[in-house]
């Protein structure tokens, strides 16, 4: 809208001045000719001018004649010869003749050696009777110059009947007109186009650009709720692994430590040091330490069995699950079912370790509470991530704490989401399975 209001504000203007030019070219055009013909014909009629400011009765009469006939007295329609002093000398309406008016801006122009003309403009106060008449008139101010020297020695003013310069200058006028609109409306088409083909690349970058930071604003509120769950499940695992220490200094101080101060016991009680002790009494004690010494490594070879992992930097998750199950099966006796193994060759070390302790704190759970019925294990890759699951057909989750408050599950769940996986515990027709999902696009590899 502001362009269009622009635009034909720009069109009024510019056609306003080409008009104007023209209108003012073709009518100087057409006065100079009118000119130099009235001169041509006028000029050898009239006396010497600039040694006489009269004319005689003769050449006033020669005057009469010429422009009451022919062509000069078709086309003229008042004849006027002025004086430097705003006489008229002679003029076609002779009760005009030796007045004297101020001289008009047009005259001065005119004695000035200046062709002045105008067309339908009549606002001399002598042109009265040019103004009543009604026709298209053509007012000149023609200069007469002295031959030999070219000084302005009197101005014709005279009134061309101008029929055919109305209708000249009506045709150039709507031709200008003509131009300037087309031109105008040219320059606004393009233009609009423009603008309307950068309106709507702006309108598609918008709209791409907000889907975008929609895009953005998602994923940072995913990396928030990542970073949140990251930073609970470290918070928790530091908790964690705290119960677990204190769980097994419980254990290693309830069991190996009191077998193995029994047997110092023993030997402190001076039965092997005191000569009266017989031979088969000392073998006893002997053998009842060595007891205590052996239960001892025992309970404290079970409690690390859980404790050390195999070399996972260097085995595949083909291998490493292979040992894991036959390690569960040669400590429990039971064997456990594998539905489907994924076939990543390159896995990241963290998540070797995630799988592994994963499958172990399962199986050993589903060993605890279903007495290790129906045991199997599923693995299967999707997309960019690798999904692990262990189930059983025990009595299900009336006898397992689905919300992870035990250190077993809670470390589960603690260690899968502190690499931005996810842990679940869903019950089975017949048993408990449990769930773990891992991405690994975002981890490192092995070197």
């Amino acid at each position: 809208m502001v362009g269009s209001a622009f635009s034909l504000g720009a069109m009024a203007l510019v056609g306003l001045f080409v008009t104007h030019l023209i209108e003012k070219a073709v009518t100087r055009n057409a006065a100079a000719s009118t000119a130099l013909y009235v001169d041509s014909i006028i000029a050898p009629l009239l006396p010497d001018m600039a040694s006489s400011e009269i004319l005689d009765e003769t050449s006033s009469r020669v005057l009469d004649e010429t422009l009451a006939q022919g062509p000069l007295g078709e086309r003229l329609k008042a004849f006027r010869l002025w004086a430097r002093d705003g006489r008229i000398l002679y003029s076609s309406d002779p009760s005009q003749i030796g007045q004297q008016f101020a001289p008009s801006e047009d005259l001065q122009k005119a004695f000035g050696g200046e062709l002045v003309a105008e067309f339908d403009e009549l606002d001399d106060i002598e042109s009265t009777a040019e103004r009543e008449s009604g026709l298209p008139l053509l007012e000149i101010y023609s200069p007469l110059l002295q031959p030999w020297s070219g000084e302005v020695v009197a101005v014709t003013e005279f009134y061309e009947v101008a029929e055919g310069l109305k209708v000249d200058l009506s045709v150039a006028r709507w031709q200008s007109w003509s131009a300037v609109a087309t031109v105008t409306l040219a320059f606004f088409l393009t233009l609009s186009a423009i603008v309307f083909r950068g309106s709507r690349t702006i309108s598609l970058q918008s709209r791409e650009l907000e889907s975008r930071i929609a895009e953005l604003t998602q994923l940072l509120s995913q990396n928030d709720a990542l970073k949140s769950r990251i930073q609970r499940a470290a918070a928790a695992t530091t908790a964690l692994n705290e119960s677990y220490l204190r769980n097994l200094g419980a254990d290693l101080h309830d069991g190996p430590a009191q077998l193995v101060a029994f047997a110092a016991l023993r030997v402190d009680s001076g039965l092997l040091s005191e000569p009266a002790t017989s031979t088969e009494r000392r073998e006893k004690e002997v053998s009842v330490i060595k007891a205590s010494l052996d239960q001892a490594m025992t309970e404290i070879r079970t409690i690390c069995t859980g404790l050390v992992l195999p070399h996972v930097e260097s085995v595949s998750l083909e291998e490493m699950l292979g040992e894991l199950l036959n390690s569960y099966r040669a400590r429990t006796g039971k064997t456990v079912e594998l539905r489907n193994r994924a076939t990543i060759t390159v896995l990241p070390v963290a998540a070797k370790i995630c799988i592994y302790r994963f499958i172990q704190e399962s199986l050993n759970n589903g060993y605890k509470h279903a007495a290790g019925l129906g045991q199997w294990v599923n693995i299967a890759q999707f997309d960019d991530g690798i999904e692990v699951q262990v189930g059983d057909a025990g009595p299900g989750l009336s006898q397992l704490n689905s919300g992870g408050s035990g250190i077993g599950l809670a470390g589960m769940r603690d260690r899968v989401e502190s690499l931005g996986g996810t842990f679940s515990v869903a019950p089975a027709p017949a048993g408990t399975i449990v769930t773990m999902t891992l991405p690994l696009h975002n981890m490192e590899t092995p070197i």
